[in-house]
């Protein structure tokens, strides 16, 4: 009867191993021969989304340049309207001016503020933004804009006279402007760096 008692455990333990192993192998699975390469490491994934997007941030094509001047139209206006503004302040448009522009443009506020003027503009609209040229120097791409816009503008006394401009009278104005970036830098900004004649 012992020995009964024995092949009954050997069975029941072959059963419980048995059960085991079949539950292992659903959590598993099994080799099928067709394996799955793991996953490559982070450090892998964000060198190749670096490198991608450097190669994107150089290569200025088409679609580049469609929003770029999306953007510098929004800048362009920022810009032109900041300079209006009463308390003779860069306020809004300072991240998007170079050094050498900002500095320019404060002087040219100290300057009316001096006088006791001030500008009033009010933004048309702009009628058209063309690309001039492109360049790239090393990293830095600049980019030279075309803009023709419309504008009414005034420059007033402390004592709200006109001193000169028209606040009834539409005026086109045509600037062409210089913007600058970093192609390696991560911030999408560009920068104002030059306005020319």
């Amino acid at each position: 009867m012992n020995y009964s008692f024995e092949y009954i455990d050997i069975i029941l333990l072959a059963m419980i191993a048995g059960f085991i192993f079949l539950r292992l192998r659903g959590i598993l699975g099994k080799r099928t021969g067709i394996e799955i390469k793991s996953a490559p490491p982070f450090e892998e994934i964000l060198k190749s989304n670096l490198q991608t997007k450097t190669r994107k941030n150089e290569n200025f094509d088409e679609i580049a340049q469609k929003e770029f001047l999306k953007g510098a139209q929004i800048a362009y206006e920022t810009i032109i309207t900041d300079f209006s503004d009463d308390d003779n302040k860069l306020i809004k448009s300072k991240q998007l001016l170079s050094k050498k522009i900002q500095d320019q443009f404060n002087d040219a506020l100290k300057e009316r503020n001096s006088r006791g003027h001030f500008a009033e503009i009010t933004f048309i609209g702009i009628n058209s933004a063309d690309i001039k040229k492109h360049e790239k120097t090393d990293n830095i791409l600049k980019v030279t804009v075309n803009f023709v816009a419309e504008v009414i503008t005034c420059i007033k006394d402390k004592e709200k006279k006109i001193v000169s401009g028209d606040p009834q009278k539409i005026k086109k104005i045509y600037d062409t402007w210089v913007f600058s970036r970093d192609t390696r830098s991560n911030n999408p900004n560009w920068q104002l760096v030059d306005i020319l004649n």
